[in-house]
C-alpha cells in the first residue's frame, strides 16, 4: 500500500514478500553498528520481524516504518517511519538505507516526507528520535530535519547511552 511519495520515492508498507529486502537491510554493517543485530539469520527470521515490527505497529498504533523504494526503477532501497517504543515518552523517526544509496540525498528526503506524515496525517505535535554518539551521518541528518539535541539517556532495548533529538510541530 502506497502511503508516501516524494520526487524520487515512493514509501509504502512493508508485508512479508519484503522479506529479502529486509534481510539484506538488517545485516548491513551500518545497521548491526548503529541500530544493532536483531538475529536475523534467514528469510523466515526477516518475515517474522516484518511481523513483529513494522506489520504490528501499523495494526496497533497506524503507523511504522515505511519501505523506501525508487519510483523510477520499483527498487528498495530502505526504510523509514514512525516507531513507538514503550521506553520513549514519543513517537520517534527511525531510517536505514542500503550503502550503495546512502550520501544522494534519498533519506532525507523520505524523512521529510515521515515528518509532514507525522504533522499532517498522524496529527503527532512532537517528534523524537535516539541515535548513538558516534553515528554522526544520523546527528546530521536529524539537525538538518530540525530536531535538536535534549538529552542523554538509556533506551532499555539498546542498553547503551544514546542521544535523545526532539521536535515540537
Amino acid at each position: 500500500m502506497n502511503i508516501l511519495n516524494t520526487k524520487r520515492l515512493e514509501l509504502i508498507r512493508v508485508s512479508e514478500d519484503d522479506a529479502p529486502f529486509v534481510f539484506k537491510l538488517v545485516n548491513t554493517p551500518s545497521w548491526i553498528k548503529y541500530i544493532g543485530d536483531r538475529g536475523v539469520e534467514t528469510l523466515d527470521d526477516a518475515k517474522k520481524y516484518i511481523l513483529d515490527g513494522p506489520v504490528r505497529s501499523y495494526r496497533e498504533f497506524g503507523f511504522g516504518l515505511f519501505l523506501m523504494k525508487l519510483k523510477n526503477d520499483d527498487i528498495p532501497i530502505g526504510m523509514c517511519g514512525l516507531l513507538k517504543r514503550k521506553s520513549l515518552p514519543d513517537v520517534d523517526i527511525g531510517f536505514a538505507i542500503l550503502p550503495e544509496y546512502e550520501k544522494r540525498g534519498f533519506t532525507f528526503e523520505a524523512s521529510s516526507a515521515v515528518m509532514d506524515y507525522a504533522k499532517n496525517e498522524v496529527g503527532l505535535d512532537r517528534i523524537i528520535a535516539i541515535t548513538t554518539n558516534e553515528n554522526k551521518i544520523s546527528i546530521h541528518l536529524l539537525e538538518k530535519l530540525g530536531l535538536k539535541f535534549e538529552e542523554k539517556l538509556i533506551v532499555d532495548e539498546f542498553k547503551e547511552e544514546m542521544l535523545l533529538y526532539g521536535h515540537n510541530f
